[in-house]
């Protein structure tokens, strides 16, 4: 009986004894930085989703080792944060002792696993040896002008009573507590991650990470090319400036909008003749969020700011000026030149105000061309709607919606705009920003939807800003040598709408370091994100106590070469490291300006109901209750099974138990090469000795076996590197069916599938290299772990398939699959099809116009996902 328990636990604690999995600083040999997503350690411990990316970077990270790397595999924990103290405040458990029962917890379940981290590196971002560089990281951007004060408003969570970045606001909720998010005006920190934005989004060009992953960043930055153009306001010396990407459509602009907020009202104040009107609806206005102020669904409300009017740069024409809260003073300008015959929101609010509509741009007229090129042009234009004569000779179907039939947004060519009238529209745009700016009325602008991130928290549990406020100096920064300034323990965490550092004493006292008088600290902590920019960083030298880490170690080990972790952190731990990145590779701290290379992201694992897990619906699967009746390898082995490892699956338990029956029979071959019965105690037999593989003649049932190992030593490489774990442990169940099967298994070729098996079930990989007779750990020469090993090269020749699939098609389509040898000609694949009854139906009397003969993988088609890599036959009649 293959007695998990006995094993792993046996194993776990002789690894780490060994210091098999340490990374040693500036080896000769290659490195490689293998990272996961360091997990905020929770009340409930590790659900089985986490181990899914672990398992996952643990295969690699071993694999990499057996390959000839030195392996830098460190795990963490990213302690600070809101759902930390939230904990406290409904327990009355002081955050700093709940937080680290919670990682002791996390750890032995993580070391449970077998999990292959150098537990040397651990970081705990909530220790004062840690924050400090967190501090230091503040200042750093302090004084290079990247972190400023100012007053904003911001995005407030009455529940959680601190203020929460955009990014933290998920449809107008509190991403933590789902509170609805309300808005209030108050002086914050800000980073100013806003002068990286055009670096971040050419970032994302070189380097490797999931093609969705890079739009969503690149869409929350939001970069927009267009121009800047100023209208005058008549009879008075003050200009609107409003950022528009469509200038060509400036002759049709009707009327103006302002935010709320904009500082033109109060200029204009005595001129308009609604002043107290337009104050209240302001007032108003600043109650609302930011979600409200945008919705799609909700009527557009505004007012007109009566006795004033803009002037339209382009025909001289006045028109009115209207405030609304549907625009914000933090996008562009605060202020857009409304165009609704070409803008659908612009047309709603016309139609509301009756106000002028006048067309400006009419669709080409293309004639001629086929509905394909139409198609292809479209795309590439990236054009919404389409020309009604267009539209139905391509078939499509337009919604039955009158608002947006009279609304064209799209490009085109120019009418009634003066002397640019029969111009397409990207002429026209560089055309009219050109005249305009003759007039110094415009200027080419590029503009970013991205805003400074909001860094400040009114809250106990996370990292003191380090800033002192002077009566006399102001705003002055903590010395670094005063680092770290350390979070205070006589405070009640409780929340009352301000941080819980206002009410330390001991926190404030405190002179100022420029003049040693009366001063006081920040009392905001830092947003938990901020912890989580730079954590990479000091993986690479954890234990330096004079910088975050040294520059020849960030050298050697940097940039990290995998990450694996959650696609839900696309657009804030991912951006807010690449902006720490890039900060510090502007200022020469650091020779590279992407932190990760690659990047994968693990899929959600769902409970057995198909629903995603929830203490309230009862449905979570605990990872221990699995490891302890199944055994980790079973675990490890189950997760990377479940199917493609991004996907979201549900978790099988008939699965599972098929995973262990598979690890059992591999208990069995093992233990019947040492000529033991099945759950045999009797003494290991003296160490064998190994069989060279070349030039060695075997029986034939050995030769099939050794040709299909070789085949999976192939596969299992490339899935390893590829992230295709599913189908390598389909691989290793096809390779021991085969080892059963045949009850033949030479020593020489077990040997080389337990170390293809050892990254995902290392213990019993490690138990049976023993039980061949390798002693691990003693000094005797040659005596090693399975994990010392070299990972195994595989013979060309044997890994050759004998019989391919190949895959007939009529005019694209499949008609046939048949055998044949896997170096078949192109004349010898022509001759197999046209010999098929069922090719010579499809084909019938038509005349075969070509062949056309490929090689094919199963990835390049939905419809031949279920066959081998093989050949491809394509008979066009």
């Amino acid at each position: 009986m293959y007695n998990h328990k006995e094993i792993e636990q046996k194993w776990q604690k002789r690894w780490e004894a060994e210091g098999l999995n340490r990374a040693l600083d500036f080896d000769s040999k290659p490195k490689f930085y293998c990272l996961d997503m360091f997990p905020y350690p929770s009340g409930a411990g590790l659900h089985v989703g986490h181990p899914e990316g672990y398992t996952a970077t643990d295969i690699v990270s071993r694999y990499k080792r057996m390959n000839g790397y030195n392996v830098l595999h460190p795990m963490g924990w990213d302690a600070f944060g809101l759902p930390a103290e939230n904990y406290a405040i409904k327990t009355k458990v002081h955050p700093d002792k709940s937080t680290h029962e919670n990682i002791n917890r996390f750890r032995e379940q993580i070391q449970s696993l077998g999990l292959s981290y150098d537990w040397k590196r651990e970081v705990d971002t909530s220790s004062p040896e840690y924050y400090k560089w967190t501090q230091w990281f503040f200042l750093f951007l302090y004084k290079n002008g990247w972190a400023y004060r100012a007053k904003a408003p911001v995005n407030w969570c009455p529940s959680c009573q601190t203020v929460l970045a955009n990014e933290q606001v998920i449809d107008g909720a509190c991403d933590r507590c789902k509170t609805e998010v309300t808005q209030k005006e108050l002086k914050q920190w800000f980073f100013k991650i806003t002068d990286f934005a055009e670096e971040l989004i050419a970032g994302l060009d070189k380097i490797d990470w999931p093609e969705s992953t890079k739009i969503m960043q690149k869409n929350w930055i939001g970069k927009s090319e267009g121009a800047e153009i100023e209208f005058l306001i008549a009879n008075c010396e003050l200009r609107i400036k409003v950022f528009t990407t469509r200038p060509d459509t400036i002759f049709g602009a009707t009327y103006m909008v302002v935010a709320p907020e904009h500082e033109i009202i109060e200029k204009l104040k005595d001129k308009i003749e609604n002043y107290a009107e337009i104050e209240k609806y302001a007032l108003m206005s600043e109650r609302k969020t930011e979600r409200e102020r945008l919705a799609q669904e909700k009527e557009k409300t505004g007012l007109e700011l009566k006795g004033v009017k803009a002037i339209n740069p382009a025909n001289n024409k006045e028109i009115p000026i209207f405030v609304a809260d549907y625009v914000l003073k933090g996008y562009g300008t605060g202020a857009i030149m409304a165009v609704p015959k070409h803008d659908l929101r612009d047309y709603l609010f016309a139609q509301k105000y009756n106000l002028p509509i006048v067309e400006v741009i009419k669709p080409c007229e293309i004639r001629n061309v086929s509905p394909r090129l139409i198609r292809l042009g479209r795309k590439k234009l990236k054009i919404k709607n389409y020309h009604k004569d267009l539209a139905k000779r391509d078939n499509l179907k337009f919604k039955n919606n009158k608002e947006e039939e009279s609304v064209y947004e799209d490009e085109g060519v120019l009418v009634n705009s003066g002397e640019f009238n029969g111009l397409e529209s990207e002429v026209a745009r560089e055309k009219i920003t050109e005249w305009l700016a003759t007039k110094g009325l415009a200027k080419k602008k590029i503009n970013y939807k991205l805003r400074d991130w909001l860094i400040s928290r009114q809250r106990y549990w996370g990292a003191p800003i380090p800033i002192i406020y002077c009566e006399k100096c102001g705003e002055v920064p903590v010395p670094e040598e005063d680092l770290p300034v350390l979070l205070p323990r006589d405070v009640d965490f409780m929340p009352h709408g301000e941080s819980p550092l206002t009410r330390s004493k001991e926190f404030h006292k405190i002179k100022c370091p420029k003049c040693g008088g009366k001063a006081r600290r920040e009392s905001d902590t830092m947003d938990t994100f901020v912890c989580s920019s730079w954590y990479f960083f000091r993986y690479c030298d954890p234990k330096n106590a004079e910088e975050f880490a040294s520059k020849k170690l960030l050298k050697y080990w940097m940039p990290v070469d995998l990450y694996v972790g959650g696609a839900e952190h696309t657009v804030m731990h991912l951006l807010y490291s690449r902006f720490f990145t890039k900060a510090m590779h502007r200022n020469g701290l650091i020779n590279f300006d992407e932190p990760f290379l690659k990047l994968r992201h693990q899929g959600m694992i769902l409970a057995e109901d198909g629903r995603k897990m929830s203490k309230s619906l009862g449905n979570i699967i605990n990872p221990d209750e699995v490891v302890e009746k199944y055994g980790a390898d079973t675990m490890r082995m189950y997760e990377m099974f479940m199917g493609p490892f991004e996907d979201s699956i549900a978790w099988n338990t008939k699965g599972v138990i098929g995973v262990r029956r598979f690890l059992e029979k591999v208990w069995r071959l093992g233990l019947s090469l040492r000529g033991a019965t099945k759950g045999s105690d009797e003494a290991r037999p003296p160490r064998l000795k190994r069989k060279r593989l070349s030039g060695q003649a075997i029986s034939s049932p050995g030769k099939n076996l050794e040709n299909l190992l070789h085949k999976t030593i192939k596969k299992i490489g490339e899935d390893i590197e590829h992230f295709k774990f599913n189908t390598a442990v389909a691989s290793l169940m096809i390779l021991v069916n085969h080892m059963e099967k045949e009850k033949f298994a030479p020593q020489h070729l077990f040997e080389l599938f337990l170390k293809i098996l050892s990254p995902f079930a290392p213990h019993l990989a490690e138990e049976l290299w023993t039980q061949l007779g390798y002693k691990v750990g003693d000094a005797d020469e040659g005596s090693k772990s399975i994990f010392a090993e070299k990972w195994p090269e595989y013979d060309s020749r044997l890994a050759l398939e004998e019989e391919v699939d190949l895959v007939i098609q009529v005019n694209g389509k499949v008609r046939a699959v048949v055998q044949a040898k896997a170096d078949i000609s192109e004349s010898e694949a022509q001759k197999i099809a046209m010999e098929q009854e069922k090719i010579k139906k499809w084909i019938g009397d038509k005349k075969v116009r070509k062949f056309i003969f490929v090689h094919f993988l199963r990835q390049q088609s939905h419809y031949l996902r279920h066959l081998q890599p093989g050949r491809l036959l394509n008979i066009v009649v």
